[in-house]
């Protein structure tokens, strides 16, 4: 086992099977996370690197059966920002000392490419990178926003296993989601994706094969977390997904790609209290805090007990900063791109 960490720590490549004996042995959990961690030290120092979060809309297309924000929930109260609302939110960023706003939203028709494209424009005026999170896209609406300006884009894969992501995605298409990848690949965005860990039938097998995808398609960022079960949802009686397994999938992430972006998400502190500050001591280096004001943070609700939905965006800044430093990192001054 300990030769295999190591073997992950020199050469930062692993074989299938080896990955499926470290997610399966809790034995050496902690000299993993110790491993992850004094390679992302080595690879891409201690700042942390805040990103804030605009979720300026709820509304989506998709029956995601996991989601809260799936369609056919009736009991989710639906909000869309207005693009002065969200232009504001990404000023008000700035000031407080964001290097990126990150816009995420369900998959909402209302926004045209031509609706993001001008709000895109109006935030790169306040000196900020951008990253979006709206889904499945054409080339073409991927296009525009990059030649908007748009620096990212998170797409995560879920899982990699075709069948479980055909189950838990009705009337989707996994094919698509790798064009959505491919595409955005080749109009050079970095590139987000990830994994949800925990997923009603997924193996350690498809857990290993989610990591190797990532290193694939050579991922500039990738966003893990367990799955957290919404009752609102047709799993709301699964079991869910654990802690310490998405951790364990975020370190070996770390160790097989030592120069990307990977967050502290913020579903890991929904089951620890500590979550984050234990991702960053594990491999993360990147921490998301919510910009988005008011009472459409509580609902935002992909899963419940979601974290600081009381809170302003200051006192997510403040928390996060304080948490940060008492574990000897710092907050970056800087945009964050990957640095390959």
């Amino acid at each position: 086992m300990l030769k295999i960490i190591e073997k992950a720590k020199i050469e930062h490549n692993l074989t299938k099977s080896e990955i499926i004996v470290l997610l399966s042995d809790n034995s050496i959990n902690d000299i993993l996370y110790k491993a992850a961690d004094s390679v992302r030290k080595e690879f891409v120092g201690d700042e942390v690197h805040l990103r804030g979060l605009i979720e300026f809309s709820n509304i989506c297309k998709c029956s995601c059966k996991y989601c809260g924000l799936r369609k056919d929930n009736s009991k989710l109260e639906r909000y869309r920002l207005s693009k002065e609302e969200i232009i504001n939110f990404a000023k008000k960023a700035s000031k407080y000392g964001y290097k990126t706003v990150v816009l995420q939203s369900g998959e909402d028709a209302y926004f045209s490419a031509e609706i993001i494209e001008n709000i895109i424009k109006e935030i790169k005026k306040f000196d900020l990178a951008v990253t979006l999170s709206m889904g499945e896209k054409s080339f073409q609406e991927y296009k525009i926003y990059k030649n908007a300006g748009a620096d990212r884009y998170l797409i995560r894969i879920e899982t990699t296993d075709k069948n479980l992501y055909e189950q838990m995605h009705p009337n989707m298409s996994f094919e698509n989601r790798l064009r959505c990848l491919d595409d955005l690949k080749k109009l050079n965005y970095e590139v987000g994706s990830g994994c949800l860990v925990g997923l009603p039938n997924q193996s350690i097998d498809s857990l290993a094969d989610d990591i190797l995808f990532f290193k694939k398609i050579d991922a500039d960022m990738i966003g893990i977390g367990p799955f957290i079960p919404n009752p609102n949802t047709p799993l709301s009686e699964a079991r869910g997904g654990s802690f310490e397994l998405a951790l364990k999938v975020m370190s070996i992430t770390r160790l097989l790609m030592p120069t990307i972006n990977i967050p502290a998400t913020t579903a890991m502190e929904t089951l620890n209290p500590n979550g984050r500050i234990i991702a960053l001591q594990s491999g993360a280096n990147v921490v998301m805090p919510n910009v988005t004001e008011g009472d459409y943070r509580r609902k935002y609700e992909i899963y419940p007990g979601k974290i600081c939905v009381g809170d302003t965006p200051n006192q997510c800044w403040n928390c996060i900063g304080a948490k940060i430093e008492s574990i000897g990192r710092t907050i970056s001054n800087n945009y964050g791109f990957h640095k390959k």
